[in-house]
């Protein structure tokens, strides 16, 4: 639940304060006093973070949200300018998407300084046909795909809706693939950004949409930099500076497990580090959902750690012991692609698959009169461990 929580919050939330504010009556005189400054700092605190953190994609993407603006306030009463409108809702959601799918490649690097060659030639593409063939450029861009029905909500033309909801799906769907990626972001900030280009231009609530969907970018940047420090990329467990973190915060009596997988070197060796990442991230799952409430951290290599608050070593070793046998009898199986670099000489078959057990050794120990601080328990926990490993492996030791 937490898990399924945790894809809308906060951009959801962020979605609903803005359609709040500017729907409220009750709110109506904030969100014009917040109109003027949102936007201005949604706007420095992209460019800090993308100095920062070297994030080009945040700086460019803040880039097209500007220039949108721009346009927007400068309304759509002539001809012409219904062309950089309209335009503007087709290239859009493109270039947002293009933004989030290609690789950071810094801001001032000659593949940065392309992508702003590529966006001022788009620019210009766009007034030329404005200028030269506004009747044809408004034609094409303001075609009916779509029933008027469909339609008459919104000022965006129907290729306009085409092509922001092929784009939303192609986000989506690089988000369902990835889920750690920045991608995510850019699927909130893109339903910011329609709602923007749909909301009437009288009052404050284009300013509002399009600034919110800068801050959802801005604040997917702070998570990823979070995730980067505290979140093992690999099995998406917290990572070890988080146990370090964790671990002086708690009081009274804790228990702490170090869990380690059994003939790892040999069989990344046998299968290749692809099978061996399958398998850490098998028995990461596994270290997950650990009986007994203890949490569990990517200590290092194929090593983990399980923290269990207000619990002594002889409360953990049950739920230890299940834990270990969960992971026992959990089967891995091997793909074609995971099969051993060298073929067996007994292997007469043909089969693609094969199940391989796997096992862990576990050693934990707790705050006691002895080991009265973090670093004492861990040290002796480790040490527990190696009495297991010593002792056979595939067994929990105190």
């Amino acid at each position: 639940m937490k898990r399924l929580v945790s894809k809308f919050v906060p951009e959801v939330l962020l979605l609903a304060a803005a359609a709040a504010l500017l729907t409220m009556p009750s709110l109506r005189g904030t969100a014009t006093g917040l109109a003027t400054v949102f936007p201005f700092a949604v706007v420095a605190a992209a460019l800090l973070l993308g100095w920062r953190f070297n994030r080009s994609r945040l700086v460019f993407a803040i880039a097209l949200l500007a220039l949108t603006e721009y346009l927007l306030l400068k309304g759509v009463d002539t001809q012409r300018e219904r062309v950089y409108f309209h335009a503007l809702t087709f290239l859009l959601p493109i270039n947002l998407a293009l933004v989030a799918l290609l690789p950071e490649r810094g801001t001032l690097t000659p593949a940065g300084l392309l992508r702003w060659v590529l966006l001022g030639v788009e620019v210009l593409a766009v007034v030329f046909l404005a200028q030269s063939f506004p009747d044809k450029a408004l034609k094409f861009l303001t075609a009916r795909l779509l029933p008027g029905r469909l339609t008459a909500w919104t000022p965006i033309a129907p290729p306009s809706i085409v092509a922001s909801v092929a784009i939303g799906a192609l986000l989506a769907l690089a988000w369902w693939r990835e889920p750690q990626s920045p991608v995510r972001g850019y699927c909130y900030a893109l339903i910011a950004v329609f709602a923007g280009l749909s909301w009437p231009a009288a009052g404050p609530g284009q300013e509002i949409w399009l600034a919110t969907a800068g801050l959802i970018l801005v604040i997917a940047v702070i998570e990823a930099s979070y995730m980067m420090a505290y979140r093992d990329g690999l099995t998406e467990l917290p990572g070890r500076r988080a146990l370090n973190e964790a671990l002086p915060r708690l009081s009274g009596q804790f228990s702490v497990a170090m869990v380690d997988v059994d003939h790892f070197k040999r069989f990344n060796d046998t299968y290749g580090h692809d099978a061996g990442d399958h398998v850490l991230r098998l028995v990461a799952a596994r270290l997950a959902q650990a009986p007994g409430g203890g949490t569990a951290y990517r200590y290092g290599g194929e090593e983990f750690a399980l923290v269990f608050p207000g619990k002594g070593q002889d409360e953990c070793l049950p739920h230890l012991e299940e834990l270990r046998e969960i992971v026992e009898t959990s089967r891995f199986t091997m793909r074609r692609r995971f099969r051993p670099r060298v073929k067996p000489k007994n292997d007469k078959g043909r089969k693609t698959r094969q199940a391989i057990t796997i096992t862990v050794s576990i050693g934990v120990a707790e705050r006691n009169h002895r080991n009265t601080s973090p670093d004492q328990v861990v040290q002796a926990a480790d040490k527990a461990l190696y009495r297991a490993k010593e002792a056979g492996r595939n067994r929990v030791s105190i």
